[in-house]
């Protein structure tokens, strides 16, 4: 099982994440690549935050099955938002993500950048994450 954890010799996490996660033996690290609000079948999700994280979501989790594993499995999560302006959108995804996912506050270990732009200027949130799936 994987430990996460926040020792009290930091300051608590400002946000739903845990500072340390441990990777246990007998597990392969999975490396998810950056990952934006498009659909299947290409197109963005829409034009807004919201629209785009939840899509993004969506494709982290068809990617965790592909690779045998399931949003609890993962250790760490990066995420990248376009502009203060669109936080508000996709915290509120997240909120309700990861309190879906992780009903008892066993949360990854997460980081969070605001930046000026990502690879296209419609792309407004993009997410990496890391797995540790039972082999």
């Amino acid at each position: 099982m994987i430990r996460r954890w926040n020792p009290d010799t930091v300051a608590a996490p400002i946000g739903m994440y845990s500072h340390l996660a441990h990777v246990p033996p007998g597990h392969e690290l999975v490396v998810i690549s950056g990952q934006v609000g498009a659909l299947p079948d290409g197109p963005l999700a829409g034009t807004d935050a919201e629209a785009q994280t939840e899509a993004v979501f969506a494709n982290l989790e068809r990617l965790l099955a592909a690779a045998g594993a399931q949003p609890g499995h993962l250790v760490k999560v990066f995420s990248m938002v376009a502009g203060p302006e669109h936080l508000t959108g996709f915290r509120s995804v997240v909120k309700r993500i990861f309190t879906r996912w992780y009903p008892d506050g066993d949360w990854p270990a997460q980081s969070l950048i605001v930046v000026t732009a990502l690879a296209r200027p419609d792309i407004l949130v993009e997410l990496e994450a890391m797995a540790a799936v039972p082999r």
